[in-house]
């Protein structure tokens, strides 16, 4: 169970980041989506996003999107459960966070939660990411043309290495997600020397 915090609530960046960690062909995604995420960033666009199945839920409220998280990742066909919720809402608090972290770890299904416009509150998510879109990587045969995303990555919480932050993006060579470089590592080292 990870959570992914945009640093502006309407940027692509966390559902592609979200997505760019999933192994290919892994299985159908369930995204489920509270009503004012929907609203104001969009649905999934199934053609933009590498052949990927999807099964898309849209529901009113926070709690909705916590419950259907929680029974999706009960099911191990899937490839991975992705939730959206906007604001600062009471339902996803440690207890919630605790129980779709457990169900995720005990089925084996990765889950995501994209907490839009919302502080990092108290959760119990096993890595927590603040992230931004940078301007994408230039494409080596035609400059005019779109190149390859890269994202600001800032790993702020973890259970499994030290927190640091990176230019992420997609390894053009084998599509996987790569962490180019690391921005500002000093206070990552700092963290690990007081550990």
């Amino acid at each position: 169970m990870s959570e992914i915090f945009p640093e502006t609530a309407a940027d692509a960046a966390a559902p592609a980041f979200a997505l760019a960690h999933l192994p290919p062909r892994s299985g159908p995604v369930l995204w489920i989506q509270d009503r004012l995420s929907a609203r104001e960033t969009g649905r999934p666009f199934p053609p933009g996003m590498g052949g990927c199945e999807l099964l898309h839920l849209q529901v009113s409220r926070a709690i909705d999107v916590l419950w259907a998280m929680e029974q999706g990742l009960g099911c191990p066909a899937l490839g991975a459960v992705i939730g959206e919720v906007w604001g600062s809402a009471p339902a996803v608090d440690f207890t919630a966070t605790k129980r779709l972290a457990l169900r995720a770890e005990a089925h084996g299904v990765p889950a995501w939660l994209i907490r839009r416009a919302a502080p990092p509150e108290l959760s119990a998510a096993r890595e927590r990411w603040r992230l931004s879109s940078l301007p994408a990587r230039s494409e080596p045969d035609d400059a005019r043309a779109p190149g390859t995303p890269l994202w600001s990555a800032e790993l702020f919480r973890t259970r499994f290495r030290a927190p640091g932050r990176w230019v992420a993006g997609h390894d053009p060579a084998t599509g996987d997600l790569a962490f180019d470089h690391a921005i500002g590592m000093e206070a990552a080292e700092a963290a690990r020397a007081t550990a």
